[in-house]
C-alpha cells in the first residue's frame, strides 16, 4: 500500500515588517530611497513636511526615521526635537540625512535626538546598512518595553551625562509625575530632577568602576504621602541607563499597622513615622501636633503591642508590614 504523501503546509503566517518612515521634501530622493527600502522588506511610509513627519510618526511608530535635516517650514532639526520630547516617540531611532558638512550641523543633528546620519547624494546601500543596525536594536528595544509594559513594571531609561529621559513605562510616567521627579529643559524635553540626577551619576560612576555595592543603594523621594524608590538596575547603551521604580504607600502602610495592632489612625500614624526613625518632634511637624501629644500616643501604642520602647515597637510593626 503506497505510503500517503504528507499534507502541504500552511504557509506561515508573514511576520510583521520593520517600518522606515522617509521624510523629505524632495520627490526624487523619496523616490530613491522608497524603492531600495521597499525591495529589502521594509513597509516604508512617507511624509513631505515636518507637520506630516510628526503625525505619521504619532499614528505608526515607525521603528526608525529617516530625516532630512533641511526642509521649509518646520526643519528636520525640530522635528527630531519634538519625537524626542514625546514619551510616545521619544524611543525611536532617528538617521539624519544631510548634505550639510560643517561640524555644527552634525553637532546640531545629534544634539535634536539623532542617532546617526547619512549625506547626500544618498547612496541607498549604505542607508540600508545603517538603518538595519539601528532598526535590529529597536526591535530588541521594543520587545524589551512590551514585556515590562505588559507586566506593570515601572521602568525608565536615562542618560546619566544630562539626565535625560529616552523612554519610560506608563507606570514609570505615572510615578515620576507623583514625586515631581522630572523637570522641562525646552527642547532636550523632560530631564531627571536635580537630586535625582545627581543620585544617578554617583551611582552609576561607582558601577562603571565595578563596585557591586552600585545596584544596592536606592533613592527615595516622597511628596503627598507617596514614597517612590528609585534603583539602578544596569547599563543599557554607552552612558545611559535602566531605573527601576518603585512605590510604597505611606497611607496603606498607616491602614495595615491599624488593622494589625487595633490602633487609632493617629496611633498607627506615629508608629508609622517610628518605623521611619522619626524623633517625638519630627512626627508632631509631620502630623501638624505636639511633641507631648505624640509621647501620649505612643504610650498608648507601646501598651497595644506589649512592648516598652521604640526599638521594640518599630521591629514589631516593620515585621508585620514585611509578612503583609
Amino acid at each position: 500500500m503506497p505510503t500517503p504523501s504528507p499534507e502541504p503546509r500552511a504557509p506561515a503566517a508573514p511576520e510583521r515588517s520593520d517600518v522606515v518612515l522617509i521624510v523629505d521634501d524632495v520627490p526624487d530622493n523619496v523616490a530613491l530611497l522608497h524603492d531600495a527600502l521597499d525591495e529589502s522588506g521594509y513597509t516604508v511610509l512617507v511624509a513631505t513636511s515636518g507637520e506630516g513627519a510628526l503625525e505619521r510618526a504619532a499614528q505608526a511608530r515607525p521603528d526608525v526615521v529617516l530625516l532630512d535635516a533641511v526642509m521649509p517650514g518646520l526643519d528636520g532639526f525640530e522635528v527630531a526635537r519634538r519625537l524626542k520630547r514625546d514619551p510616545a516617540t521619544a524611543h525611536i531611532p532617528i538617521v539624519f540625512m544631510t548634505g550639510l558638512a560643517e561640524t555644527e550641523h552634525v553637532e546640531a543633528a545629534f544634539e535634536a535626538g539623532g542617532v546617526d546620519y547619512v549625506t547626500k547624494p544618498i547612496r541607498p546601500r549604505e542607508v540600508i546598512a545603517r538603518i538595519a543596525a539601528h532598526v535590529k536594536g529597536a526591535r530588541q528595544a521594543r520587545q524589551a518595553r512590551n514585556a515590562l509594559d505588559a507586566f506593570g513594571h515601572a521602568v525608565i531609561t536615562v542618560r546619566a551625562g544630562d539626565g535625560r529621559l529616552l523612554w519610560q513605562t506608563p507606570l514609570a510616567r505615572e510615578l515620576l509625575q507623583a514625586v515631581d521627579a522630572t523637570r522641562d529643559a525646552g527642547t532636550r524635553g523632560p530631564v531627571l530632577s536635580e537630586s535625582l540626577l545627581d543620585w544617578l551619576q554617583a551611582q552609576a560612576v561607582l558601577a562603571v568602576g565595578g563596585l557591586p555595592d552600585a545596584l544596592g543603594h536606592p533613592l527615595v523621594l516622597a511628596r503627598d504621602g507617596r514614597r517612590v524608590s528609585f534603583a539602578l538596575h544596569e547599563a543599557t547603551g554607552e552612558d545611559e541607563w535602566l531605573v527601576v521604580l518603585t512605590e510604597s504607600n505611606d497611607r496603606a502602610t498607616i491602614e495595615a499597622l491599624g488593622l494589625a495592632f487595633r490602633l487609632t489612625t493617629r496611633e498607627a500614624e506615629v508608629l508609622h513615622w517610628v518605623v521611619q526613625g522619626k524623633t517625638n518632634r519630627d512626627i508632631g511637624d509631620i502630623l501638624g501636633t505636639s511633641p507631648r501629644t505624640v509621647h501620649k500616643h505612643l504610650e498608648h501604642v507601646f501598651a497595644k503591642l506589649g512592648v516598652e520602647t521604640r526599638t521594640a515597637a518599630a521591629a514589631m510593626a516593620l515585621g508585620k508590614v514585611r509578612r503583609g
